[in-house]
């Protein structure tokens, strides 16, 4: 069948969706002990995981294990949302569901993180959860630490800890074109090339002064001393090193310019 595409036996071609007025009708049912109700909340509601899903791909973890652990999520986020509140199910649901691929993530993570650090994030995270069931919203940084009263600095210390890692290579956009990755975002625009090549000129132009130029340079330009303060060490005039200083300028800067 063309367009199929299978993630743990699921045709995802075939996936149903729900209107907000059946998804709030399948929610009271299922607040009111009807099971059936939740079986179709969960049919009409992984597409929303398949959704999410997507943003992790990349990491070299099998969809369908991401997809299973994003429909416990979506278990948790229809058994804990509040129909009481004037919030759409999306909009709490995908929080918890991005939560539990995370804490998966987190757990089947190769970088070791200490068990000090692991512990206030499990804290921190289910605070997180249970702040966004009584709010409808995410909490700050602040939020939670004001609640588990820590810092907030450990709160976002814990939560960098945890984060999985994300590769160089993994795609952030693509216009159909050669894709943009994270790699293109972070690279250094310090040590190119064309900066390497300019610090090898420079320091062949240098290696051509004299030593008496050379001292005087890097007592002006790496130590930070003033032309008297050179003029008083070196044991010449001011006027010396200022003339020095200059030639010895010129004759790199012609060095350069012939390279």
């Amino acid at each position: 069948m063309q367009g199929k595409v299978e993630i743990c036996g699921v045709n995802t071609s075939k996936l149903k969706t729900l209107k907000d007025a059946e998804m709030q009708e399948l929610l009271r049912k299922f607040k009111a002990g009807d099971l059936q109700a939740r079986e179709q909340l969960i049919e009409g509601n992984l597409r929303l995981v398949l959704s999410v899903i997507q943003k992790f791909m990349g990491r070299g973890e099998n969809p369908d294990d991401l997809f299973q652990v994003g429909c416990i999520g979506l278990l948790k986020a229809i058994q804990n949302f509040d129909i009481t509140k004037e919030v759409r199910f999306s909009t709490y649901g995908v929080p918890m569901i991005a939560g539990e691929i995370r804490r998966y993530l987190r757990d089947n993570s190769s970088i070791r993180v200490s068990r000090s650090v692991r512990d206030t994030a499990y804290r921190v995270l289910q605070c997180k959860e249970r702040l966004v069931s009584q709010n409808s919203k995410e909490p700050t940084a602040e939020e939670i630490a004001k609640e588990l009263e820590i810092p907030a600095s450990e709160v976002v210390y814990a939560l960098d800890a945890i984060t999985a890692p994300v590769s160089l290579y993994e795609p952030v956009y693509s216009d159909g074109a050669d894709p943009l990755t994270v790699m293109d975002q972070v690279k250094d625009m310090k040590n190119t090339d064309d900066r390497w090549l300019e610090s090898i000129t420079l320091r062949e132009a240098i290696s051509r002064l004299g030593a008496r130029e050379k001292h005087i340079l890097a007592m002006r330009f790496f130590d930070g001393k003033t032309q008297m303060e050179v003029a008083n060490e070196v044991g010449i005039s001011q006027a010396q090193v200022s003339r020095l200083e200059k030639n010895a300028l010129a004759a790199i800067r012609k060095s350069i310019t012939v390279s």
